[in-house]
């Protein structure tokens, strides 16, 4: 294996492990969407945000030396984020209308 064809290989490695990884943080998102029970349990509000903390210092690690380049990184954390807030959005409605 060549050297291009060892850093292309990492590089889609590194790609493949983060969407693994934000995929899991999905799950969790989806989770509470189907329950709807994140002010009811504090706890997993803190759990989502500390995975989510985790994943950014992941995504900016892999970043930083040079695995996976800026825009995917900012494009898989944008859409966690927008999940999230997806999320947080539908809890506030149901708060409200309780």
């Amino acid at each position: 294996m060549s050297a291009l064809e060892n850093t292309e290989f990492l590089n889609e490695r590194a790609l493949r492990l983060l969407q693994e990884d934000a995929a899991k943080i999905e799950k969790l998102i989806e989770v509470q969407m189907a329950n709807l029970t994140t002010r009811q349990c504090p706890l997993y509000e803190e759990v989502l945000d500390t995975q989510m903390y985790g994943f950014s210092r992941e995504v900016d690690f892999a970043v930083r030396i040079g695995l996976v380049n800026n825009l995917d990184g900012k494009n898989i954390l944008s859409r966690l984020e927008r999940n999230l807030a997806v999320l947080y959005e539908a809890l506030d409605q149901k708060g409200q209308s309780l």
